[in-house]
Parts: structure tokens; sequence; C-alpha cells
């Protein structure tokens, strides 16, 4: 399931969600206005890509969850945050498994003092101390560089939009050629918080 990232296509949810060489991926992705930190991804059409729901946290399910699922409604990847929220340590897991047999891939920071923040992403067959995305953080400009492991690749390029009392937090997102625009979401949701 999960490839190391070349200069070809990277599919790390599946090969599916990998545009052709000669075409990047433009999304939106929509904060919905609830208790829970839900989401919508919509293409430049206003299709519906993707949907993540998540369930309150409680005193029974003190970890947050994030759940990704296509536009027909099937679980494709399941996000959950490490136990202590200072970590800033994200897990995703094929469907909605915790196994760590369907672990695809760990986001963490690359330190605990950082004054401009760099996450890496480690795939789960990544045996090594390099990682395999970075993402780079321009917070005054509200924006986020995924990069193809310690290289100047650009994998996906964010940019925030803040709402209004009436509209709605918005990520505009363009997703490379050749890399997988779910894995490129899923690491996008564990952005904000």
């Amino acid at each position: 399931m999960a490839n190391r990232p070349s200069s070809s296509a990277a599919a790390i949810i599946g090969p599916q969600y990998c545009a052709p060489a000669s075409h990047p991926v433009d999304l939106i992705i929509t904060k919905e206005r609830t208790l829970r930190d839900n989401f919508t991804v919509t293409d430049i059409n206003d299709s519906i890509v993707f949907t993540v729901k998540s369930p309150l946290v409680t005193i029974v399910t003190p970890r947050e969850h994030r759940f990704l699922h296509d536009a027909h409604g099937n679980p494709i990847l399941h996000l959950r945050r490490a136990l202590l929220a200072a970590s800033d340590c994200w897990e995703a897991f094929s469907g909605k498994s915790t196994e760590p047999k369907d672990l695809i891939f760990t986001r963490k920071r690359s330190s605990l003092f950082q004054l401009r923040t760099t996450l890496n992403v480690f795939l789960a067959n990544n045996t090594t101390k390099v990682c395999d995305f970075k993402v780079k953080a321009n917070l005054s400009a509200r924006s986020w560089v995924v990069y193809i492991g310690e290289s100047d690749t650009v994998a996906a390029k964010i940019k925030k939009k803040f709402g209004s009392v009436f509209s709605r937090e918005k990520f505009m997102v363009t997703v490379s050629p050749n890399i997988d625009y779910a894995f490129i979401v899923g690491l996008i949701v564990t952005l904000d918080d």
C-alpha cells in the first residue's frame, strides 16, 4: 500500500488518487462550522472529492480522531492524534483501522522548539531516520509547502484563508502531478489545530 516517493507517481493511499503527469490537482478544503473538526474537500468544479468527519473528544476517547472518506462515503483513512497533544504527532491508518499493520504514515514536529514550524512525515515502511516528506510552514503568510523528503521538490502548496462570521475557513491546495492527493488532504487536516 505505502510506497516510497520518487520522481514518478507517489501513491501512498492509492494510485487512483494520483493525477496524470502534466496535471496538478487543485482542491478546496472547507472547515465546517460545528463543534467537531469536519471538512469538505471539493475540486475546482465544486464537486465533493472527500469528506472528513471527527467524533467529539471525550473522557472515554481522549485522543483526537479524524476519518477521511471518499466521495461515496467509504472510509479510506483514519487519522489519530497522539495522547499527548503537546507532541503534535498524528498517525494515519488505512480505513477505520488502528492496527499497526495498517499504519500508512506518521506526521510529527521535527523538534519541540522551533521558530518556523517544520513537520516530518514518515511512511510506515521507512526504517531510516530520514523523512519521506517535509511540511514547512510560513505562519505569517498562512501557508505551507509539502516537499518530498529533504529535497526542494514540491509535492503540494497550501494557503489558508480565514473565514468571517458568515464564511468558513478554507485551505486552497495545489497538489503536484503524480502526488497522492488523498495523502496530502490527510496531512492538511492535521495542520488545523
